[in-house]
């Protein structure tokens, strides 16, 4: 941190200490939510393992957090670090959860962290994602410590758990038939995982407030639903989304993955982008079912063929197997190289997202994906796996009608054929329906980008989260 902004810093004597869930997409948004609070000149100090801080790191695109973010690197015990099976009956990531359970025993060096900041500052603050809790009840153990829960799904999916818990109805929440059978949490979780959220939650009640990874202009009716649940009405909320960057400029090096290469010479909006993310797997017969559905579309694509992550990415560090989809398809390069790019590994989803050639993004609709691909301007074809997802893909394709459905979730345990997958590309790509989808979520972008610029609600509900800290 350069000696300016340190200066400013000591004058305002506030550190913020963020502590994400070890998943990606929860890694990620924390970490853009801690780039957003030091450039407003607040220490921002990032708390997790050494395997999770390092992998959020290394997929950070286009900046470096460690110019301007303290990461604290904390001891975890053991933990198994299976991979995916692409065969289970729920899709949800359960090899991801001894890295949940872990993550608990960061409790001490977390109580460490934030009483060796107390002394030095005026005020801490703890921003603690919604599933690590426990990190609520030890703020409020410690004095001059204030907690907030980051919650990074949609405000949508928050109230819709909430109501099924007090057995309200959907219908009660939008006008318009819905398809109730998505609302339940059947098929969205395991239940070693229900049962690690609930104990987590049980503990909300300590923090000050709650931060929202949303803004008004998509979720607005939402939001205010939301600050009326009882559980909510003592609590401050502060919808600062979206946390991605919004303005995504080429920095002319010559290090640009090769796709971005391949995209600048498509015409506009004429590639569909597919990527399920970072805790999703296909299996081999839905990956063949899936390479069949792009190349009888005859659209331009990028696909982002891996598994989904251990929940420790470097545990077989330099052997390729297939997890990173090495095994999978051996010629499909081959046979679609005048149309398509496979992407075996990482990519730069928001560099690809807010490329002018980017016409539409099949996803999984976790919350992150959505929220990128909404503030870029980009249609949805939605196939949900797991988690909030079926919410996610209700808001969208439904609610703010920026999205195709590719897979009903009601066939979640079917094989979705070719067939089907092409016909909803199809669907967005040329028909007159995908061309109004397309201009309503060209519209959704431009009121989510206005919301993050002067005056927009975005902007300020995070200058009045600073106003608040720093007081």
């Amino acid at each position: 941190m350069d000696d300016g902004r340190e200066a400013e810093t000591n004058l305002r004597g506030v550190s913020v200490v963020v502590l994400p869930l070890p998943a990606f997409g929860h890694l990620n948004q924390l970490l853009h939510l801690a780039r957003l609070l030091s450039t407003r000149g607040v220490a921002v100090h990032y708390a997790g393992s050494a395997t999770h801080n390092r992998q959020v790191r290394d997929r950070a695109s286009g900046w470096r957090p460690d110019a301007t973010i303290h990461f604290h690197d904390f001891p975890l015990p053991p933990f198994a670090s299976p991979e995916p099976d692409p065969r289970a009956a729920v899709k949800f990531p359960a090899h991801l959860q001894p890295a949940f359970d872990a993550a608990v025993h960061l409790r001490h060096p977390l109580a460490a962290l934030l009483r060796s900041l107390a002394a030095p500052s005026r005020r801490v603050v703890l921003i603690h994602d919604s599933a690590m809790s426990f990190a609520a009840a030890l703020a409020a153990s410690l004095p001059g410590v204030e907690a907030f829960s980051f919650h990074s799904v949609s405000a949508f999916a928050v109230l819709l758990y909430l109501w099924e818990s007090c057995g309200k109805q959907l219908e009660d929440l939008v006008v318009g038939k819905l398809n109730l059978a998505v609302v339940t949490n059947d098929g969205c979780f395991t239940d070693e995982f229900l049962g690690f959220l609930q104990s987590q939650h049980q503990m909300t009640g300590a923090d000050s407030g709650r931060l929202l990874n949303t803004c008004r202009s998509i979720e607005g009716p939402f939001i205010d639903l939301l600050k009326e649940e009882p559980r909510w009405r003592e609590q401050k909320t502060f919808a600062v989304g979206p946390l991605n960057q919004t303005v995504v400029a080429d920095d002319g090096t010559s290090c640009r993955h090769e796709c971005l290469e391949w995209l600048d010479q498509q015409p506009p909006s004429s590639v569909v982008y597919v990527s399920f993310g970072t805790t999703s797997s296909l299996s081999d017969e839905q990956v063949a079912e899936l390479a069949a559905g792009l190349q009888a579309s005859g659209q331009r694509f990028i696909w982002v063929l891996r598994d989904a992550d251990r929940a420790d990415i470097y545990a077989d560090e330099g052997i390729s197997d297939h997890a990173s989809g090495d095994k999978q398809l051996p010629n499909y390069d081959k046979a679609v190289h005048r149309t398509g790019r496979v992407v075996r590994g990482w990519a730069p989803q928001l560099d690809i997202l807010a490329h002018r050639s980017t016409g539409g993004f099949m996803s999984h609709c976790g919350w992150n994906s959505c929220m990128e691909s909404l503030s870029m301007g980009v249609p949805i074809l939605a196939w949900p796996m797991h988690s909030d997802q079926p919410r996610n893909t209700l808001l969208v394709t439904h609610i703010l009608g920026t999205g195709v459905l590719v897979r009903d979730w009601a066939k979640r345990n079917e094989l979705t054929p070719a067939m089907a997958i092409r016909d909803s590309i199809l669907r967005l790509m040329i028909s007159e329906e995908g061309k109004d989808v397309q201009r309503r979520a060209n519209a959704v972008g431009q009121a989510v980008r206005k919301a993050m610029a002067e005056g927009g609600s975005s902007k300020a509900d995070l200058d009045a989260f600073i106003a608040y800290i720093t007081s």
